[in-house]
């Protein structure tokens, strides 16, 4: 048994308390990497309810062991539907992020698109150059493996 995945739980217990902790200041990073148009009214709101969700559903349970949409602190392999060619993206706090490696904030134009997303949803992703048809092929938890980082960064 995969030892992080007993950890899924509080993981998200403690993000919903860095969310509630760090409102105002991720509430001004989102209004400032969010083009209005695309903007949610309560997108932080929405969030936590989604959170909360997904802790209800696996109340009884000891851990989360299947992630049916995409969360921060997730791993969400995506099909790129014209080149048929796949792509790991960790959704990960904005002072996680290292694109070069995957980890892409929730805050970023991609990471806001994924967010919510389920697993075989068919997403128009929005680039600069266009707009790119991928497919939700897998998600799987991997937010220990983001707090071990911030663990060695602090060290």
């Amino acid at each position: 048994m995969n030892h992080s995945l007993h950890l899924t739980k509080d993981y998200y217990v403690q993000q919903l308390n860095y969310i509630d902790e760090n409102i105002k200041e991720l509430t001004n990073l989102y209004f400032s990497s969010t083009p209005v148009q695309e903007r949610l009214k309560h997108f932080f709101n929405l969030y936590v309810l989604e959170v909360e969700d997904l802790l209800k559903r696996n109340k009884k349970h000891d851990m989360i062991s299947f992630f049916p949409k995409v969360y921060i602190g997730t791993k969400v392999t995506v099909l790129y539907d014209e080149e048929d060619e796949t792509e790991d993206y960790v959704i990960c706090y904005p002072e996680q992020s290292d694109p070069d490696l995957g980890y892409i904030s929730f805050l970023s134009p991609v990471g806001r698109q994924l967010l919510f997303k389920s697993l075989g949803d068919k997403v128009s992703i929005k680039i600069p150059t266009g707009e790119l048809l991928v497919t939700i092929k897998e998600i799987s938890f991997v937010g220990q493996l983001l707090n071990d980082e911030i663990k060695t960064k602090e060290a």
